[in-house]
């Protein structure tokens, strides 16, 4: 019997590479990690190879195997995408797009025509004269890490010793933050799922809520417009996550992740297509699948390292309380403040959702022991 099937071989082995495993499997469809360490989220399950995502020759080495390539990480130097394009590789999101959710400031001046905060990259305090503001480090920043709120000049010229060129941006006293996940085929076919609401604390996401619900239908569909406007105008392949700020009847785009993401988990369980089935057939070029919601409402909370370390004597206590919540562990050594896993609930009563999926977080990160 021939094999037709694709192979995808996904750079990067943590929790968003394990929770592509399940649809790929479904699909028929081959996927290979390049993992740092076998004991990754993602490669304690699946074939991977272990190397150095900043090594061109590795690289080339692990796409020998794969007919297509893509990431769960922004961290691969962009001269070894393009490196990899060179050798003939089929990289999806391209080295054309990725850019953009790598160099905060090269994204910036790619999305200047949408709606954005006033911004500008500074190396001085002396090109600065209004406080507070928001200080972002143009690479490798992401969770909350670094972004910075300046309240005055000595603020800003003690970040710059460290970091000495900076994006500012424009401090948004925003209403409420959303994401919208949208995806887009290397033949233009694109389309993205509703609005999500992001509740953040400490610039860590803990609970996504969708529908956005401080948000108008007409807000929304414009949000849902924007996102998928500015997948064509960076020409991404596969999922993106645009995380906009809503201020009154304003929206203002924040960041951009070229990948699945975090406020796309609701997805898995509260989706026609998750977010990770949709990225690979996305990346292979398949038809898309039906973004739409299965139920009214879902909610999820992620599960932060806490005191706790046994993540599966908490079942006991928690399915019996509430049989309908899903749970997904990425089997991560459990660390303070560290994304382990996460819970869903689907329904329609979205208080009581909203209270069985805090509850579960809270009682798994061992916060509430009841």
């Amino acid at each position: 019997m021939s094999e037709r099937f694709p192979t995808v071989g996904v750079i990067g082995a943590g929790q968003l590479a394990r929770m592509m495993v399940a649809p790929a499997t479904a699909l028929g469809v081959n996927l290979i990690l390049f993992a740092q360490s076998a004991d990754d989220s993602g490669a304690q399950i699946i074939n991977h190879v272990i190397g150095d995502y900043r090594d061109l020759e590795s690289l080339k080495s692990f796409a020998a195997q794969c007919d297509v390539i893509t990431f769960e990480h922004e961290l691969v130097p962009l001269s070894v995408i393009k490196g990899l394009e060179a050798s003939g590789v089929r990289v999806y999101p391209p080295s054309s797009a990725f850019i953009y959710s790598q160099d905060k400031a090269e994204m910036r001046a790619k999305l200047d025509s949408f709606p954005s905060p006033a911004w500008k990259v500074i190396s001085s305090t002396h090109e600065v004269d209004q406080y507070p503001l928001i200080a972002k480090a143009i690479s490798g920043g992401y969770d909350g890490r670094g972004v910075w709120k300046i309240n005055s000049q000595d603020e800003l010229a003690e970040l710059l010793k460290t970091t000495p060129k900076l994006l500012i941006e424009e401090l948004i006293s925003f209403d409420t933050e959303i994401a919208v996940m949208v995806a887009r085929s290397p033949h233009g076919q694109a389309n993205s799922w509703t609005p999500t609401e992001t509740i953040q604390e400490d610039g860590i996401c803990i609970l996504t809520i969708s529908p956005a619900q401080s948000v108008s239908s007409d807000i929304a569909e414009k949000a849902q417009k924007l996102a998928l406007d500015i997948a064509q105008e960076v020409g991404v392949i596969g999922v993106m996550a645009v995380e906009m700020f809503i201020k009154g009847e304003h929206l203002f785009v924040n960041e951009l992740a070229m990948r699945p993401h975090n406020s796309g988990h609701w997805t898995i369980d509260g989706s026609r297509t998750s977010q990770f089935e949709q990225h690979l057939r996305a990346i292979l070029d398949l038809p898309l699948g039906n973004p739409a919601m299965t139920h009214d409402f879902a909610v999820m909370g992620n599960i932060l390292g806490g005191e706790k370390t046994d993540m599966y004597r908490p079942y006991l206590h928690l399915m019996a309380r509430n049989p309908d919540i899903k749970f997904h562990q990425y089997k991560k050594e459990v660390r303070l403040g560290r994304k382990i896993g996460h819970v869903t609930a689907v329904g329609s009563d979205l208080l009581q959702l909203t209270t069985d999926v805090k509850h579960a977080r809270d009682y798994m990160s061992g916060e509430i022991d009841e």
